[in-house]
């Protein structure tokens, strides 16, 4: 795929990604997804969400954005599209959403906030596997304490992995979005399945 090539579905259409869109940073992954030249949506609703390929969930506040989910029936909408091989992408917040604890689409285990307040905010160089290193930015940050035996580990920071991925499902616990990192999301582009 060339700069100026938009991904397409089997059938030539354009892919269109939709961003969750009901609390957190999702204008700063529209932005990515327009740098790459991707159509995005922003999802709201369980209609929204018909319209959308693939999903990425942003960082945000974890409880209340399951709390919204439940709230709107896009839990369960979410759950029975990845299930029938829709894409996923979460980041921070979205990670945790994504994990045994919540909507339990990717068997892994994350402890929120495991590194403290806003303040204990930070970025590092992490090394990403068939990328290369990239400064990542994590912001109250969870930790992902297990991974099952069909999940990769793509990248760790300090031993813990910080980028996973479980077919096509994809969760970081910092945020690409955040340093205008287009790896990942690039990354999460090419585990789409047409």
């Amino acid at each position: 795929m060339t700069n100026d090539q938009q991904p397409t579905t089997g059938n030539q259409q354009p892919i269109t990604i939709g961003v969750l869109a009901l609390q957190g940073d999702f204008a700063e992954h529209k932005a990515m997804l327009a740098a790459l030249k991707i159509r995005s949506i922003e999802i709201r609703s369980t209609k929204d969400l018909e319209g959308c390929d693939a999903l990425i969930i942003p960082g945000g506040e974890s409880t209340v954005m399951m709390k919204l989910l439940k709230e709107t029936g896009l839990d369960q909408s979410i759950i029975d599209r990845v299930r029938s091989g829709m894409s996923i992408f979460g980041t921070c917040a979205g990670a945790i959403v994504l994990s045994d604890s919540h909507l339990k689409l990717m068997d892994i285990s994350v402890e929120r906030n495991a590194y403290g307040s806003q303040l204990q905010s930070f970025s590092d160089q992490i090394d990403i596997k068939n990328i290369g290193s990239i400064e990542a930015t994590f912001i109250r940050a969870p930790i992902i304490t297990h991974v099952g035996q069909n999940v990769s580990i793509l990248a760790t920071h300090n031993d813990h992995p910080v980028l996973v991925q479980q077919g096509n499902i994809v969760a970081s616990t910092f945020h690409p979005e955040v340093r205008s990192e287009m790896a990942i999301h690039q990354l999460f582009v090419g585990c789409l399945h047409y």
